[in-house]
């Protein structure tokens, strides 16, 4: 059956008296005005992914809408109610700053009540990492946010977390699929039981805000040493608003600017093309404010509020902006030495990234003598090793895309803590006369000095979807076999789950669960991935090189040599 008759297909169900008048009226106006949308519109049914799904939203079966959320939340309520018999089974609902995610986040809670399932919904906007603080906090059996963190305004998303505060990860998640696949719309129930909506804020507030400070905070410090430091901070029209100035506060900074413009929530983000923090331009209008009030350090936090992009001082006074895998080298490492110095390490602590991250967390680790364990990309993973090793002791952990997560009280990238986090490092290394940048310097000498790039190609669409897929078809079929001048000594397929050694032609099993990755290691150290993104129309390609460093001042000739050789790989591999 071709797609077109798919589509057509889905369209037909949907002008039945299951779907209401609007969608009928929307639909047959589409089909006059644009009928190239609405083929994009019903070509495909927007999949729940393994931790849920996010699209642009719209009538269609490939949109974000309240039937498609309606049809996941039924499937997550059977769900539910088969895993948990018996059991008077609970749910926490937040959302974000979009459009519709007020009114999508009610729907939501209405199937669940509807369900018999009794719903805790915030009564305005909240972080996601306080949503998963929620879950464990409220007890319940899980939870759900309303959000499609840094994309384009006309999108919006459905995370699922599960009883541990993290997102869903197997069994649960491909049960829940499973599940959701088997009903029709015509299943869904939409009419509430108000008795089991209750409306939360402050009482989950404040034990969150108490938490952040004392998972974040160098108890070390004086409110003194905190006076000194002045922050700019800008949400960037999203949640972390509401979280993170009250959590600064409490923990004693009184010179936190707030970027005015971009302070209040709003889901067309009007003042950035990009409300992410991995961009420059989105960090533009604090980093003008940070020169005006001679700040020290510059946060912008994306509109969930799970990631956070940082800006410096370096060592001309100059803002510097930081990449996640710098600011994650950084944490972890204020984290390993006050857990040495306060508790000191008892053999069973561990800190964790994902595959496409930094090598140098790892090198960094094993000096101090604690377990690196690595994961597949999507702090998902991270949250899950925590529940797997419950006899250890997580410090904590990041990822290159600009997420950190500070010990386990929260079980998803945390951008009010790591914000908390980022502010107490710069304030410690200031009473020293140092500096977050200049201390970087020094894990470079280190360590060595490992720099990054990563290069996202946009393919939109059903042709974007299938050229990606092409792309990972022919990278594995015809896997280069020199990059850049380097042999390639190793080749990673996540896929395959095999590790082989092109020297000798060996190959090992990798015990990490499937994905869509490829990595080449090369004979210089370089290390290149190639993995379509799970949440946008990319195909995603992470670039690694290393070389050793003597000393600090030495540090910018070292940089440009790693910088040519990441733009000749870049060339060598037509990307």
């Amino acid at each position: 059956m071709s797609t077109d008759t798919l589509a057509q297909n889905r369209i037909d169900e949907w002008l039945t008296p299951t779907f209401d008048a609007q969608v009928h009226e929307t639909i047959e106006k589409m089909k006059k005005d644009a009928p190239a949308e609405l083929e994009d519109s019903f070509y495909r049914d927007l999949e729940f992914g393994t931790g849920g799904m996010r699209g642009v939203m719209g009538v269609g079966t490939n949109r974000i809408n309240s039937y498609t959320l309606g049809k996941s939340t039924q499937g997550l309520s059977n769900y539910l109610k088969k895993t948990f018999p018996g059991e008077a089974v609970k749910a926490v609902i937040a959302y974000d700053c979009r459009h519709n995610s007020d009114t999508l986040a009610r729907t939501v809670a209405n199937v669940l009540s509807a369900n018999g399932v009794e719903v805790f919904l915030f009564s305005s906007l909240r972080p996601t990492p306080e949503l998963s603080f929620a879950v464990r906090h409220l007890g319940c059996h899980c939870g759900i946010v309303l959000t499609a963190s840094h994309n384009p305004p006309e999108y919006n998303g459905y995370k699922v977390y599960w009883q541990d505060g993290g997102q869903l990860v197997p069994p649960e998640d491909g049960e829940i699929i499973s599940e959701i696949n088997s009903l029709n719309y015509a299943d869904i129930q939409f009419t509430p039981k108000e008795d089991l909506i209750h409306m939360i804020d402050t009482e989950v507030d404040s034990v969150f805000i108490e938490e952040s400070v004392k998972n974040g905070c160098d108890a070390m410090l004086s409110e003194v040493d905190r006076n000194s430091v002045s922050v700019v901070f800008t949400p960037l029209h999203g949640t972390s608003v509401t979280m993170v100035p009250p959590v600064l506060e409490k923990a004693g900074y009184t010179h936190v600017h707030i970027v005015e413009a971009q302070a209040e929530p709003d889901g067309d983000f009007p003042t950035v093309k990009s409300p992410n923090p991995e961009e420059t331009e989105a960090l533009e209008m604090a980093l003008q404010l940070a020169e005006k009030k001679n700040a020290d350090i510059v946060i912008g936090t994306d509109p969930d509020c799970d990631r956070l992009g940082i800006a410096v001082r370096d060592t001309k006074g100059d803002l510097k902006l930081l990449n996640g895998n710098q600011t994650m080298i950084v944490m972890t490492w204020f984290l390993l030495e006050n857990y040495k110095k306060d508790i000191g390490f008892e053999g069973n602590e561990f800190v964790a990234s994902t595959i496409v991250s930094t090598p140098m967390l790892r090198k960094m680790a094993a000096a101090y003598g604690v377990e690196y364990k690595e994961v597949l990309t999507g702090f998902k993973w991270i949250a899950k090793l925590i529940k797997d090793f419950p006899n250890q002791k997580f410090i904590g952990g990041g990822e290159e895309s600009f997420g950190y997560m500070v010990g386990d009280f929260v079980r998803d990238k945390d951008a009010v803590t790591s914000t908390l986090l980022a502010c107490e490092i710069v304030t410690k290394l200031k009473s020293e006369r140092s500096s977050f940048y200049q201390k970087l310097l020094e894990l470079y000498v280190d360590y060595g000095v490992y720099h990054e790039k990563l290069v996202s190609l946009v393919k939109k669409g059903q042709n974007g979807a299938a050229e990606i897929k092409q792309m990972m078809v022919d990278l594995r079929n015809n896997a280069p076999t020199s990059i850049n001048g380097s042999n390639v000594v190793t080749i990673e397929d996540y896929q395959n789950s095999t590790r082989r050694n092109m020297a000798d032609g060996t190959t090992e099993i990798l015990d990490i669960p499937k994905s869509n990755v490829l990595i080449f290691y090369t004979e210089d150290g370089s290390k290149i991935a190639a993995r379509p993104s799970g949440t946008e129309p990319k195909i995603k390609f992470y670039v690694s090189v290393q070389s050793p460093l003597d000393r600090t001042d030495n540090y910018p000739k070292v940089l440009q040599q790693l910088q040519d050789k990441i733009d000749g790989i870049l060339k060598d591999l037509d990307i």
